[in-house]
């Protein structure tokens, strides 16, 4: 009789043990659940657990307290990105105004009776005036595409034709260089969902990348997959230089009046819109290779 006893209480704490731990795991899953979702959502709605010994309702209390700092504190930095962002934007719009007025004088300057080495003192003011607006021009539209992260500036834009429009626009500057780009552009249509000016930015940025870098030549390439590859001939550039050319500000010896600002911009708006930008340097051929997120064929515009 005694062991009969003694298997009925070793299974009925049995049956205690299991349902007791699938409570518990049934409650891990759905606090698991619930911390996702208040990650993902701007929530301040409390961790509830709807069973649960002493202990996970105090690890559930102490998640959602520290939850609610996480969260108070990405609203904070949002803020203050927000504000960072806005200044520069105002920044480099209030600089427009007197470095245009500035060039005006300067240009006026310069065709008045002067010393050959008041000229040369000129040209080197002149040359520094329009680094400067160059630069202020560049914060300008950096700024920009940082804020363009609303969905209703988008668009379903056809890369073909903002490509193409891109070479156009730059074709008399690649002239004036005697650079014949070499253009292999698919001719099924690629559409994505982006900002035009924004991927028209990128182009021009990438064009005038390869006009600061190349010494002579330039092949533009775009598949039916969506990956594009700017490749020119251009002095050597260390591993170093070739990871840091996406940088803010950062510039090689050989490019003369950058800002640095061009390739980070590209890179900003293309990561924006789920795509990707690399360089690589091989065989004395520098190519930055660009992959665009595509609509399907088949997809219509909203």
């Amino acid at each position: 009789m005694l062991p009969w006893i003694i298997c009925a209480v070793l299974g009925a704490a049995a049956l205690f043990l299991a349902a007791k731990l699938f409570y518990i795991q049934r409650d891990l899953n759905s606090l698991t659940r619930q911390i996702g979702e208040k990650l993902r959502d701007d929530t301040n709605t409390a961790l509830v657990l709807s069973g649960g010994g002493r202990s996970l309702r105090k690890f559930a209390g102490e998640m959602d307290r520290e939850l609610k700092k996480l969260r108070a504190m990405e609203q904070q930095y949002l803020s203050g990105d927000r504000r960072v962002k806005n200044a520069v934007t105002s920044i480099s719009h209030d600089l427009r105004t007197p470095l245009t007025a500035i060039s005006g004088y300067l240009e006026l300057l310069s065709e008045q009776e002067l010393p050959e080495a008041a000229h040369r003192y000129l040209a080197v003011i002149e040359s520094r005036t329009a680094q400067m607006r160059q630069l202020t021009e560049e914060l300008f539209r950096y700024s920009i595409i940082l804020s363009e992260e609303d969905d209703s500036l988008t668009e379903t834009v056809c890369i073909n034709e903002v490509l193409e429009e891109s070479v156009a626009a730059y074709y008399a500057a690649l002239q004036q260089k005697q650079i014949v780009p070499d253009i292999s552009i698919t001719e099924q249509t690629l559409k994505c969902r982006c900002s035009r000016s924004g991927l028209t930015r990128v182009f021009m940025n990438l064009l005038n990348n390869a006009l600061k870098y190349s010494t002579g030549d330039l092949r533009i390439a775009m598949d039916s997959s969506g990956v594009l590859r700017f490749s020119n001939h251009a002095a050597p550039i260390g591993k170093t230089q070739l990871e840091q050319l996406f940088e803010r500000y950062y510039t090689v010896e050989s490019a003369q009046h950058s800002t640095g600002l061009g390739l980070s911009i590209a890179r900003t708006f293309t990561e924006q819109i789920g795509g990707s930008i690399a360089a690589d340097y091989a065989d004395g051929m520098l190519t930055i290779t660009v992959r665009l997120p595509q609509l399907p064929l088949n997809a219509s515009e909203p």
